[in-house]
């Protein structure tokens, strides 16, 4: 386990900057782009994400999980052949990929409700080519649990992408419109980082060798992979087409349409996907961490990191749904200057916790060797978002995206849960903690909503979210402890520890100077 907490700690530092960036990058372009432009740029967008898991999903963890094995074995001649291998599929598959979407404009162009997003899905193009060689590289480092190099190259694509959509929105070049520019840093941003993952891997020792016959089984691995993963990113494309025409259809006009959907995905989902940030730290140490314990057949490790995974899992979810559902409203203005988004916000609270349980079984259930039955958990679930989207539009607007996705993750969580449990034949015993933490959240919750619109109009907003998410906080935390959900003593004891250590170390520096 502290191994374990060792490489989630790593892997949440730089998670949480590279998020961190992500999400004040996001608060600028919706700032800067406005709630239509940006639309306009998250429909582009989901097509993209459909494009690139063709080329980044299975690959990445097939090369992670056999560039492992290599390693282990000390085989750096089969490692080269893995990673010329995947490098050579990723180019050609990349290649191809750009081609079709170039081919087949008129489709696309169709595919669009807007005419004004094929531009900007042409500019994102070369950012396939850049991720797919960037992927392999990633990947590799990823099996050998060089998690440093996988971060960092991840968090150096963050910063060039703000860097240079800051510049080209800023001062522009000739007739870019801003979403235009948006993409191209998107492209730009992926090539240096691509440069970056290259330069590494071989600092990091890693070679290439004449690939050999091992093409077949890179991709009779990651042909399965890539299918599933594939197909269940359709979902977020079909979203951004289907639910700007149904509100359309309920009385919007085209711009309104955009408009409140660039601020349900562009400024809400964000807020949301906070949590998600941790969890997919557990996520990403997970699946090299179990699948090396299953191969070992070291059946009471798998058992332990699933029950201890995603009762930290509810917790961290537990945790931020108070203080989405008590500050929402403030903390949409906050950020993005928009009441709308806040709103949705704290009617959208709920989701986090089926949407981190959904994230971290998908992880285990891949680990396990389950990738399809995880997709068809996820495509049952998929059809109640799919049933929501289309029929609750003109009921309830914008929302029936919030139940849809909140229905989909609920069963598709509820699902793998129950798939984990037949494989394992684990007890996980996290009844008791998901009721008392769920019972947790109202007075919690209570006390946010209280607080934050107590200080409304008497301090500034930012020390209002301060202190009212602060209260709301210490009352889950107090409740947690009290009921022995968490142990704030252990914390403590074990601080003091590493303090001591901290301590001890600067004194044994003095005195061998």
């Amino acid at each position: 386990m502290k191994s374990l907490l060792k490489t989630v700690f790593v892997i949440t530092g730089f998670a949480v900057i590279t998020r961190v960036l992500g999400f004040i990058f996001r608060i600028y372009l919706s700032r800067m782009l406005g709630a239509e432009a940006l639309g306009l740029y998250q429909v582009s967008l989901s097509v993209f994400m459909v494009i690139l898991t063709i080329i980044t999903s299975g690959l990445p963890l097939v090369i992670s999980k056999l560039s492992a094995k290599f390693f282990a074995k000390k085989d750096s001649e089969s490692e080269g052949k893995l990673v010329s291998a995947s490098l050579i599929i990723a180019v050609v598959s990349s290649l191809i990929l750009v081609c079709l979407v170039l081919i087949f404009k008129n489709f696309f162009s169709l595919l669009f409700t807007d005419d004004r997003c094929y531009p900007i899905l042409v500019v994102m193009l070369p950012a396939v080519l850049f991720s797919g060689v960037y992927n392999v590289f990633r990947g590799a480092m990823w099996g050998h649990s060089n998690y440093f190099g996988y971060c960092v190259t991840e968090l150096f694509e963050q910063i060039v992408r703000i860097t240079i959509c800051v510049f080209l929105l800023s001062f522009g070049i000739g007739s870019l419109s801003p979403e235009i520019g948006a993409g191209l840093s998107l492209s730009i941003a992926c090539c240096l980082s691509m440069i970056l993952a290259v330069v590494l891997y071989f600092i990091y020792g890693g070679r290439l060798k004449k690939p050999g016959k091992i093409y077949r089984e890179v991709i009779k691995s990651s042909a399965p992979i890539t299918a599933v993963r594939f197909l269940s990113s359709l979902v977020q494309p079909i979203i951004a087409l289907i639910i700007p025409a149904r509100l359309m259809a309920a009385g919007y006009t085209a711009s309104q349409a955009m408009s409140i959907f660039g601020i349900a995905i562009g400024m809400t989902l964000p807020l949301l996907f906070i949590p998600i940030t941790l969890v997919g730290s557990i996520s990403t140490a997970l699946i090299p961490d179990i699948s090396a314990a299953v191969s070992n057949e070291d059946d009471k490790h798998v058992n332990n990191r699933i029950s201890s995974s995603i009762i930290i899992t509810m917790f961290i979810a537990f945790f931020m749904i108070p203080l989405f559902i008590g500050a929402g409203e403030n903390i949409g203005t906050f950020f993005f200057g928009n009441t709308t988004s806040g709103a949705l916000l704290a009617s959208a609270a709920w989701i986090v916790l089926p949407m981190a349980l959904t994230n971290i079984t998908s992880s285990m259930l891949n680990a396990l060797g389950m990738e399809v039955k995880s997709f068809v958990n996820y495509l049952v679930g998929s059809v109640f978002l799919f049933l929501s989207i289309w029929f609750l539009p003109s009921v309830i607007g914008i929302r029936a995206l919030i139940v849809g996705m909140g229905t989909c993750v609920s069963i598709t969580s509820i699902l793998n849960i129950w798939m984990i449990k037949r494989k394992t034949k684990i007890k996980l015993n996290i009844l008791k903690p998901f009721v008392l933490m769920a019972l947790f959240t109202i007075p919690s919750a209570a006390i946010t909503f209280f607080t934050t619109n107590l200080l409304t109009d008497v301090i500034p907003l930012f020390f209002n979210l301060a202190i009212s998410c602060i209260f709301g906080a210490a009352m889950f935390l107090i409740l947690c402890s009290i009921f022995n959900l968490i142990n704030v003593k252990a914390m403590f004891v074990e601080a003091k520890k590493i303090k001591i250590k901290k301590l001890n170390f600067k004194k044994f520096k003095k005195n061998a100077k």
